[in-house]
Order: structure tokens, then C-alpha cells, then sequence
């Protein structure tokens, strides 16, 4: 299946952070799919690219920092100068931190609103131009049931989430009378190495197994009772960029197992 032949992606956070798994799974569906690719993350850039290289299209790297605007205008250069420009920007970089909001450290709240919003906004306000010009684009921001429903202990968290579906939202308005797409994804539990650690340290703090400890964070949220996978998530963010998808407009897609349900 070559349906995104021609085009390229951007997809943030695809080495590293909260997004490792989900990102590096979007871009390597898209990647099959035909589109030429360009990761982010300061994680293992070489196993990244290699996992994407493989489906034979381009594929390149950009260590950008997503908390400082200049360093965004740079990869977003980049981009235009090994792709010609990004045809489908998928927001995917995110960091938590868990706290109650009144014991919430105000450096901790500026960097998860930074990384998390701000820096969807910035690539969005760079990508635009081109998608314009083209008049064909797809932007997925990769959200969480977290924006569109609240847990305890994680403020900062699910202000930029529900913020990241705003700008979905906004943006989607904006483009309404061209080519261009935005919708949001919003995923509930994923089997990423960050939940994994939580799993593990729950079955510490409690003295059970990693398996008991893992159905009983499900139970909590997920009637499914299983994670939704990268690579089902990737499925979703390809169609989102298909032509069947051209009037999805500003979505906030949940795939949760029935978790928003609830």
C-alpha cells in the first residue's frame, strides 16, 4: 500500500519521552504506507531510523528541542530543505508529571503546558504555509482520553491535552475551505515504556506480580481490559491522512477501550 507516496511526515516525540512507542509506531505505518519520514526525539535516533528505514522511503532525524521555539523553526527548515516541506505534521511529544495542584512544582506546570500545547503550536503555525500552498495537508495531534476527561493528581497534564483539542478544533476551522485536516487522537492506556514503569513500580509498592499489577491499572479505566497498541493507533493516524478521511474536521478521536465511555 502506497497511498502516501509523495508525501512527507513529521511525527514529534518518535525517539523518546511519553510518546515513544506510539510515535515511532505512527511513523512507521506511515512509512509503509509510502511517505517519506521525519523523526524527533532525544532518545536512540538509530534504532528509530532503522525501524523506519526499513519500508524503504526516506527517513530522517532532527533532534530538536520542542521547549524552544527557534529550535522548532529549525527542523521545520530542515524539513524544507531535505522534503521540500512537511505535508502531515503529527504532534505526538509529551511529557507528565503527577502531583496534587497544590504541591505542583511551577517549573513542572510550564514545562508540561510547553511540550505538551505550545509546541503543537508551533509546528502547526510553521507547517501551514506549505500545506496551504499545496492545498493538501493532514496535521494529527496526538492527544489522550486526558483531554476529554479529567484524573486526579495530573493538572498540568490535562489542561494541555483539553488545550491540544481546542487547537485541533481551531485549526480545523481555519483550513475548513482547503485541503488541509486537523483532528485529534486520543488514546487511553498504550503499553509504552512509561507505563510499563508504573506497572512495575506498583507491583513493588504492593508485593504482587507484574501481571496483577498490570489488570488492576486496566481495571481502573479500561473496561477493555487491554492497551490499545501503536500500531492500532497508527492505522487510525493513516486513515486520518487518507482521502477517505478529507472531511473529518477537527475530530477528538478516542480509542480508550471504553474508558470515556464510562
Amino acid at each position: 500500500m502506497t497511498i502516501l507516496k509523495g508525501k512527507t511526515a513529521l511525527v514529534t516525540g518518535s525517539t523518546s519521552g511519553i510518546g515513544l512507542g506510539i510515535g515511532l509506531g505512527i511513523a512507521t505505518t506511515l512509512a509503509e504506507a509510502g511517505a517519506d519520514v521525519l523523526l524527533n526525539g532525544f532518545g536512540d535516533a538509530a534504532t528509530a531510523l532503522a525501524a523506519v528505514d526499513r519500508h524503504g522511503t526516506k527517513v530522517r532525524h532532527h533532534g530538536a528541542d520542542l521547549g524552544q521555539p527557534d529550535q522548532i523553526a529549525a527542523m521545520m527548515d530542515f524539513a524544507a530543505q531535505e522534503f521540500g516541506g512537511v505535508d502531515i505534521l503529527v504532534n505526538n511529544a509529551g511529557i507528565q508529571h503527577v502531583a496534587p495542584i497544590d504541591a505542583f512544582p511551577v517549573e513542572r506546570w510550564d514545562a508540561v503546558l510547553t511540550l505538551n500545547l505550545s509546541a503543537a503550536f508551533h509546528t502547526i503555525r510553521l507547517a501551514l504555509p506549505y500545506m496551504k500552498s499545496r492545498n493538501w495537508g493532514r496535521i494529527v495531534n496526538i492527544a489522550s482520553v486526558h483531554g476529554l476527561v479529567a484524573s486526579a493528581d495530573k493538572s498540568a497534564y490535562v489542561a494541555a491535552k483539553h488545550g491540544l483539542i481546542g487547537l485541533s478544533k481551531t485549526v480545523a476551522l481555519e483550513t475548513a475551505r482547503t485541503g488541509v485536516t486537523c483532528n485529534a487522537i486520543c488514546p487511553g492506556w498504550v503499553k509504552t515504556p512509561l507505563v510499563e514503569q508504573q506497572i512495575a513500580a506498583r507491583a513493588r509498592a504492593q508485593g504482587i506480580a507484574v501481571e496483577t499489577a498490570e489488570a488492576a491499572l486496566l481495571a481502573e479505566k479500561q473496561p477493555s481490559g487491554a492497551f490499545v497498541t501503536p500500531a492500532q493507533l497508527g492505522a487510525l493516524a493513516l486513515f486520518l491522512c487518507s482521502d477517505a478521511a478529507a472531511e473529518v474536521r477537527g475530530a477528538a478521536w478516542n480509542m480508550d477501550g471504553g474508558w470515556t465511555a464510562q
